[in-house]
């Protein structure tokens, strides 16, 4: 049976969270919540809910480098040590990559391994009340750029459920990529309901309804 995935969060990544915050008051018309530290990947992030009809348990993550945390020995997520991101971050955040939700992660990892495609391990992680696995892998890659999602399970309440509403609602997202025709078919394989795709350049494309009207956020390429 093929399992069925959705959007989760979409990941905005910064130069700094300072920056990030500032970026969405700017951009989208709101102050994004505190969020956590990720002492495994040396990383912190700020949050707010964007759930909607369609997306129902989404939410927008504004995630950075944490300075104040010591270097993993491994590689970061969602390409962070990569030179060409860290460079394009410095001038302005960016919508990177986005996570989906499944009640089973590991058959869709099994599913994108029949594809020869290697999403990652789903790594155990808690805070909290909060418990969930998420797919990471070891160099750190988002795949396809950032057009194939990583995986997440929740096995506890989900975040956005306690999350107040924030003004802004996702309304659609699109990626496209130069292979959109295996990218189709990773997506098929995960069950991903929501996520259109389309040919052209790489570009995470994602339209949220704010107080200062319709905002599209692109990766452009990242």
């Amino acid at each position: 049976m093929t399992p069925v995935s959705r959007v989760d969060h979409l990941v905005v990544a910064a130069h700094s969270l300072e920056q990030g915050a500032q970026w969405c008051e700017a951009m989208l018309g709101v102050t994004s919540l505190a969020g956590c530290k990720h002492p495994l990947m040396g990383t912190h992030n700020r949050v707010l809910r964007i759930a909607s009809e369609q997306y129902p348990q989404a939410y927008l993550e504004i995630i950075a480098i944490d300075p104040d945390a010591p270097a993993p020995q491994h590689k970061r997520w969602f390409d962070l040590d990569d030179a060409a991101m860290r460079e394009a971050l410095r001038e302005q955040p960016r919508l990177i990559h986005f996570v989906a939700q499944s009640g089973h992660a590991a058959a869709c990892i099994d599913a994108l391994h029949g594809l020869a495609i290697e999403r990652g391990p789903l790594l155990a992680a808690e805070r909290g009340a909060l418990r969930w696995k998420i797919s990471v892998r070891p160099d750190g890659q988002r795949l396809f750029y950032g057009g194939l999602p990583t995986l997440i399970q929740w096995d506890s309440a989900h975040p956005a459920d306690a999350m107040p509403e924030s003004g802004v609602t996702l309304k659609s997202v699109r990626v496209s990529h130069p292979r959109s025709a295996g990218l189709q078919e990773a997506h098929a394989a995960i069950g991903l309901q929501g996520v259109a795709v389309a040919q052209g350049v790489p570009d995470v494309e994602a339209t949220l309804a704010t107080p200062r009207g319709d905002v599209v956020l692109h990766s452009k390429g990242l």
